[in-house]
């Protein structure tokens, strides 16, 4: 399958703190790391670690971040023919503070990636893929936004089936107009604090049925450790969690779910099997330190039917 992906490049900058400070406070890191990141980057990434062709749209600076930002999007051969430069702004980053158990706080910089220039893209660059999938930190602001408004537009028209995974930072920035933006996408990924965020509700059904009036009829809710939900208009069914052991760093595990999930149904999986194989690649992202730490292959998703 050769997929169009649509977000965020970065560096990440790790952290790892036995706490969070208070205001004022310093404490020791146990560890300082820098890694690949970005959720655009993350899922293309992982989508070419898992068999496809893709072609990524992002934007980065010319600065010493490029490279780190790129390291496995090289590596696993994702076609960088749409990635922009940028010699005015700095690579994107995240700030990200991890304490034991894997969860983290982040701080982040948009940088170049808000400045994606919307004026190159062209409605041709979706002749040649079977899918869009798109972060929705694309549709923050900024030209970035403008570009990934043309994206989704030109895939509604062509008929593509397009895949989008919200973020909390983008729910926060951006609120309930998010819901203009996505109106009508087949496949929709989030958490649950960003559904309830987002819909203004206090229970996953309620949000749900919220997002209904949208035309999102394929939802996707992850639920951490419980698995995740799959919503339809004729289905509500939890889908079990994997669980794993040496859970290190939980950054990128959305990501690494939502690029499971699109591979599972453009192969053809139904939703519920194509959400467990998502719940598979979330935890296995989980075990390894930074976003791009543990792609997942096809070799992988084998380990569950």
């Amino acid at each position: 399958m050769r997929f169009f992906v649509l977000g965020d490049v970065s560096v990440d900058l790790i952290y790892f703190l036995e706490r969070i400070p208070e205001p004022g406070e310093e404490v020791p890191a146990q560890r300082a790391l820098m890694k690949p990141g970005g959720a655009g980057g993350t899922l293309a990434a992982q989508l070419a670690s898992l068999g496809h062709k893709v072609f990524l749209a992002g934007r980065v600076g010319e600065d010493p971040f490029r490279r780190v930002a790129l390291s496995e999007l090289e590596r696993t051969g994702v076609d960088l023919r749409y990635l922009q430069e940028d010699p005015e702004r700095q690579t994107s980053s995240i700030l990200i503070l991890v304490v034991p158990g894997g969860e983290r706080s982040m701080i982040s910089a948009g940088g170049a990636s808000r400045y994606l220039d919307a004026a190159e893209f062209k409605a041709k660059h979706l002749d040649q893929v079977d899918a869009l999938v798109l972060s929705a930190y694309a549709l923050v602001g900024g030209p970035q936004r403008e570009y990934a408004v043309k994206a989704l537009d030109t895939a509604r028209k062509r008929g593509l089936p397009i895949f989008v995974d919200l973020g909390t930072g983008a729910v926060r920035s951006v609120g309930k107009t998010l819901l203009e933006y996505v109106r009508g996408v087949p496949y929709i990924t989030m958490n649950q604090q960003e559904l309830l965020a987002l819909t203004e509700t206090d229970s996953i059904s309620e949000g749900v049925g919220a997002l209904q009036g949208y035309g999102l009829e394929n939802v996707v809710v992850k639920v951490g450790a419980m698995g995740s939900i799959v919503v339809t208009a004729k289905q509500q069914e939890l889908v079990e969690p994997f669980p794993v052991e040496n859970v290190v760093d939980t950054t990128g595990a959305g990501d690494a779910f939502t690029a499971a999930f699109a591979h599972a149904v453009m192969e053809g999986r139904d939703l519920v099997t194509a959400a467990r194989l998502g719940n598979l690649a979330g935890a296995l992202a989980a075990t390894a330190i930074g976003a791009q730490g543990r792609l997942v292959t096809q070799q992988d998703l084998l380990q569950t039917k």
